[in-house]
């Protein structure tokens, strides 16, 4: 039987269109329309001021850091569930990451051991929206108050996700996107910076230009970077934008499609909490715990399905590696173990899900017999 990526991305809109426009044009580079364009409908998007558009979601982190002066010896909290970006990136600015465990019921940075890992050095909070599922946003609100502390959200997997109605990216002082090309909407790479604040968006802009003021062509007061996205990629971004609402829609069909067929399965299946708006950007399960989690994904390669692990914790990583950090965050250590993404593509019908919801079943069935 044909093979179930885990994910795919859906370029059936405008995108070749305007892509030869770009080629058409000449407009390839860094500026361009499709730019312009990408930037002021992502905002309206996100509820916020402004949006600035960047290579990639990993310099949208550090962008953001950069303008918010997070320096040398300065400490920024974020998951220890998370990708390797949102840790690398404050070290990009010689900070410290500090981990904070999670959330068992919806996997998002718990706010109590944020409060355990506040120290004088800490300068901001970094919350990630994990997998689709908003991190409570009001108590870290609240601890960044109460501490003079940044928020900074890493929303790489969070298109569209609606924190008491508000969409997330225009929260916290700063957000960050990914258009990576796993992502519910894509240009291949890219992501894109969105905030309410005048000054911070103006920052961004000169840093993402390699520090050229805005008023003076070719003068460099700052050291900046060359983080700038090109029209062409932003062609592509602005058209996968368009349809949006199409894409989250898509994957709640699919995700309400596994919470049936998966039901009393055995499997831990994702939540949405009352105030969240999960866009389920991997529909992502715990595995019951007497089963071996990599042997399940073995048993469902063989059945033709690609699924993907949860991500390592930052503390078993080599650059963040912390020989107790199975016991300073269990609950993250267990997720992890756990954790497995089924595909999650827009292109999934009802006969997919049924096909993968089926070999889960098997794979633990077998694993039953076996022991």
């Amino acid at each position: 039987m044909e093979r179930i990526p885990v994910a795919e991305p859906v370029l059936t809109g405008n995108e070749k269109k305007y892509v030869n426009e770009c080629l058409d044009t000449g407009w390839i580079s860094g500026s361009g329309k499709f730019v312009t364009g990408l930037e002021e409908q992502f905002a309206a998007f996100c509820g916020a001021k402004y949006a600035i558009a960047v290579f990639n979601g990993t310099v949208a982190l550090h962008a953001a850091l950069l303008a918010l002066d997070i320096g040398p010896d300065d400490e920024v909290i974020i998951p220890d569930l998370t990708y390797i970006a949102s840790a690398n990136s404050v070290m990009y600015c010689n900070a410290r990451p500090v981990l904070a465990d999670i959330d068992p019921t919806i996997w998002t940075l718990d706010p109590d051991d944020v409060r355990r890992k506040i120290t004088p050095r800490t300068r901001a909070i970094m919350p990630v929206h994990i997998y689709g599922h908003p991190t409570e946003m009001d108590p870290i609100l609240e601890i960044a108050r109460e501490h003079n502390l940044r928020v900074v959200e890493d929303a790489a997997e969070a298109h569209g996700a609606e924190y008491k109605g508000r969409r997330i990216g225009s929260i916290g002082n700063v957000a960050t996107f990914s258009f990576f090309g796993n992502k519910i909407i894509t240009s291949g790479e890219g992501g894109i910076i969105t905030t309410n604040d005048e000054g911070l968006a103006a920052e961004i802009r000169i840093l993402k230009g390699q520090g050229m003021d805005p008023k003076r062509r070719y003068w460099f007061p700052i050291i900046g970077y060359n983080y700038r996205m090109t029209n062409v990629q932003a062609a592509i971004a602005l058209a996968q934008l368009e349809r949006v609402d199409w894409f989250i829609e898509r994957r709640l069909e699919v995700a309400s499609w596994y919470n049936e067929e998966l039901a009393g399965s055995g499997v831990t299946l994702p939540v949405q909490a009352e105030w969240a708006r999960n866009v389920y950007w991997l529909y992502s399960i715990l595995v019951p715990e007497s089963v071996d989690r990599d042997h399940f994904m073995q048993q469902m390669d063989a059945a033709g399905i690609e699924t993907r692990p949860f991500f390592y914790p930052m503390h078993v990583l080599p650059p963040y590696h912390d020989a107790a950090g199975d016991e300073k965050y269990p609950v993250s250590t267990e997720m992890a173990r756990r954790g497995v993404n089924l595909p999650s593509s827009a292109k999934l019908t009802r006969a997919d899900v049924k096909r993968v919801a089926a070999a889960v079943r098997q794979a633990l069935e077998q694993q039953v017999k076996i022991r």
